[in-house]
């Protein structure tokens, strides 16, 4: 469980963006290095915590579940958060304070490619559990592509791609 404390605390202060921006580092500790779980568990895990109502973060409560059990999972949704929320609060009053600073929008502005990529890089993840795929590829370029160009809500393009990921995969 200490294990499971230490990467999730480390993950929460670099998770620009939530969850989705360190969801490839969480993989590869979770299955690769640690080796707690395959790619298809982590990825129905994640599937699972977005189909719960809350935030996404309850992922890591399931992980530490699936990994130490009920304890687990309070572990691993404490070490995520409590660092995390005690960062921003730190930070938070600074931040406010350097409101007019033209630094801080400089920042900001130097975030958003950062977390973009931390998301794209998360969804990549999530889109090829057992590695690149044409039919992943296909199923999520599709998606992206419908969701864009479309004002449909984005729950019937989840639908479609798991009926069209039923079909193909």
């Amino acid at each position: 469980m200490l294990q499971i404390a230490f990467y999730f605390a480390l993950l929460s202060l670099v998770s620009v963006g939530g969850i989705p921006s360190v969801m490839p580092e969480m993989q590869r500790i979770v299955v690769e290095v640690q080796g707690w779980m395959s790619a298809a568990e982590f990825t129905q895990l994640f599937a699972l915590a977005q189909a719960a109502p809350g935030p996404n973060v309850l992922v890591t409560a399931l992980i530490g579940w699936k990994v130490a059990g009920f304890a687990g999972g309070l572990v691993a949704l404490a070490a995520f958060c409590v660092p995390a929320g005690a960062l921003a609060w730190w930070i938070g009053g600074f931040w406010d304070r350097m409101r007019e600073a033209p630094w801080r929008r400089t920042f900001q502005r130097a975030l958003v490619p950062v977390t973009a990529g931390f998301i794209l890089s998360g969804g990549y993840v999530l889109a090829t559990p057992a590695g690149p795929d044409w039919r992943s590829a296909l199923i999520a370029g599709l998606s992206a592509a419908f969701l864009y160009a479309t004002r449909h809500n984005p729950l019937w393009i989840l639908a479609a791609g798991g009926v069209l990921g039923s079909l193909l995969l």
